[in-house]
Order: structure tokens, then sequence, then C-alpha cells
């Protein structure tokens, strides 16, 4: 299987066509072409052409785009995955996502105009329902036709539906946010956690950052190019995991480890999990290095 990193993923407002053009030159793993929120109702129209041409146009790689339609229950959302569906992005991010009915409608609309079956479904997890539907949601990713690929958190939406505080260290949010982990990870999605709001708030940032790597998170969202460099180092293995984990595979490698479920290796008992886990690690550094020689805009 391969593995794409999605260690910084940031909006961009679909109406701004300067900040389309930018994101083409950004350090980002993906761009999230946005519809919905970023765009006032008297402007979806208008975006969602820009939209439609910009992807359409390419020039993004190596960034993987992700463009975020308006909701099922909305009027724009038919022609926002008509539109977009024939500029074949590589994703479509449907916003309150409660059941996986509402995937399906998207699979259903997408193969209705025809576009290409490489469009993925990424789902916004930011509602009540979105979490304690989330592993019925996460299940659909067993079908293939399904499209589902990725859960991004809205920790902004799910705290005012919620009445939660968003505070340092996100106590309230924790339950909600590792439900999701453990649904996402349980079939196979990747798992984007929420943005954080407080531009100023560099220390903060890293914080929440290191939070969410910690969980298990791939990556984060971000409402700002200056969070770019700060997120991906910290969901980037560092040298001296990527050389630990190294070892790790050569140490089971060896004949004499043949067939062995455990084995000592500097002191310590080593399981062939954490070998399993070593290779993701240098796959994940390997795929990053990849993508930075990728020729960028």
């Amino acid at each position: 299987m391969t593995i794409r990193p999605r260690r910084s993923v940031l909006y961009m407002p679909g109406s701004n066509a300067r900040a389309i053009e930018k994101a083409k030159s950004l350090p980002v793993d993906a761009i999230i072409l946005d519809l919905e929120d970023s765009v006032a109702p008297d402007a979806k129209a208008a975006a969602r052409a820009q939209v439609a041409a910009a992807v359409a146009g390419g020039g993004f790689a190596p960034r993987e785009v992700v463009v975020r339609v308006n909701g099922r229950d909305t009027p724009w959302w038919h022609d926002d995955v008509n539109a977009i569906g024939h500029a074949k992005p590589d994703a479509i991010l449907l916003p309150k996502v409660t059941s996986p009915e509402q995937l399906e409608d998207v699979v259903e609309r997408l193969v209705d105009v025809h576009a290409g079956h490489t469009i993925r479904i990424w789902a916004m997890m930011e509602t009540p329902l979105a979490i304690l539907h989330a592993e019925t949601i996460a299940a659909a990713a067993r079908d293939v036709e399904s499209r589902l690929t990725a859960f991004v958190m809205g920790t902004n939406d799910l705290a005012k539906d919620t009445r939660a505080r968003i505070t340092r260290g996100r106590p309230a949010m924790l339950p909600w946010l590792m439900t999701c982990v453990a649904a996402a990870r349980a079939y196979g999605v990747d798992i984007i956690d929420g943005v954080y709001n407080d531009l100023g708030n560099t220390e903060g940032f890293a914080e929440e950052c290191a939070q969410a790597r910690d969980r298990g998170f791939d990556g984060k969202t971000l409402i700002h190019p200056n969070q770019i460099e700060a997120c991906n180092a910290a969901f980037s293995p560092s040298a001296e995991e990527v050389a630990q984990a190294n070892k790790i595979i050569a140490a089971f490698d060896l004949p004499e480890n043949h067939g062995k479920g455990v084995i000592q290796l500097d002191g310590r008992m080593i399981e062939r999990l954490h070998a399993d886990m070593a290779r993701r690690t240098v796959a994940i550094a390997e795929a990053i290095a990849a993508q930075s020689r990728h020729p960028r805009a």
C-alpha cells in the first residue's frame, strides 16, 4: 500500500484567486480549496467555477488537492459535486458527515457525472452525531466503492454544537478526538486534526501539534501558511526515530531471528509488532523525502 504524507493540510478560500495560486508553491502536503464556510452565499457560484478551473488546470503537485464542497442539505451541493467531479481533484471533503449514507450520496453523484474513480472522499467529523457514529462511518471504508480515505476533525464546529470550550490541552475534546482516532485506525482511514485558531501563539500551536501526533493523528489542518513549517516538523519522523526503526528492522531480518516473535535489542525486549511499526516509520520518512525531491512551482 502506498503511504502518502498528510502532515500539513492547509485550508484556502475558494473565492481567493491569489491564495489558490500561492498554494502551488507552499511546502504543504495537502490543500483544501474551500467552497463552504469561507465563501459567502452570494459568492458560491463564482468560487465554484474558480476552484474547478484551478483544479482542472493542475500545477499543485506534489501537493494533494482536496475540495470541500457545501453540505448535502444546502442548495449548492449538487452543483458543487458536479463541477468539482469533472475537475478531478484528489479528493472531495464532505462537511457535517453523520452517517455512511451521506458518503454514498457523493459517490452516486460522481458516478452519475462520470467523474474519475480516482477521486477519494474525506469526511468532516464535526458534530455530536459524527462522534457517536464514528465507527459506523469509518466502517464504510471496508467497501472500496465508498472511496473513504480520511477523517478531518472540525473542532470549532464540534465546540459550538457541544458548548465545550477549547482550552489548553483540549481536555474536553480528547475523548471525542480519540474516539475518531480509534474508528479511523480500525478501518484503515487516515485522520487529520482540527485547526489551531490563535495564529500569534506559536508555542501553543507546537504543543497542539505534538499532542495530535502523540495521540495517533496523521497531520493537522491549518489556517495560515505560517503554520506549515512547525506542523511538518511535528509530524515527520526524526532522524533518530528513523535510525532506530532501521535498526529494529535489521535485527528481525537476521537469519537467527527468523520466525521469532520477540527478540532482545540493546537491552530491551522488542516484539515483531515493533518491526511493523518501524517499517511504517521508514516508509513515511521515505515518502516525505520523495515528495521533497518533486519539482515545485
